[in-house]
């Protein structure tokens, strides 16, 4: 299985807004950049926009691509793409999710997917 996925990398003041992916969910318990899977024939802005919107009820401004990995799990095969984002209204969560803004120097503490890894080097370098 191949799922093309979108994630918002958000700064604002030195910290990083990051969702804990809930129990029963493919890597629960770890936290993540907010996104998720692009539905057909959406473009990844198209994505990311409505993701944001559902998870967290704001309303995202795209921009560039900050970083694109493939990475292999056991049960699924996930395109990621980091895209920089600026969003408008109060982030908060819609679907029970924890969110928190974390510092740039607390990031490598924290449990993230492995296809996160090189993002959060980059992050943190």
């Amino acid at each position: 299985m191949h799922i093309v996925v979108v994630a918002a990398v958000i700064e604002r003041d030195g910290r990083y807004l990051l969702t804990l992916r809930p129990g029963g969910t493919h890597l629960a318990g770890h936290w993540e950049f907010p996104g998720g899977k692009c539905e057909a024939g959406e473009t990844h802005a198209e994505a990311l926009r409505r993701e944001l919107r559902e998870e967290l009820d704001i309303d995202a401004g795209v921009g560039a691509l900050m970083h694109a990995v493939t990475h292999a799990y056991p049960e699924r095969t996930v395109e990621l793409h980091f895209y920089a984002c600026t969003f408008t209204g109060t982030a908060r969560p819609m679907i029970g999710q924890q969110m928190r803004w974390v510092a740039r120097h607390e990031l490598a503490a924290l449990p993230f997917p492995e296809a996160d890894a090189d993002l959060i080097r980059l992050l943190t370098a």
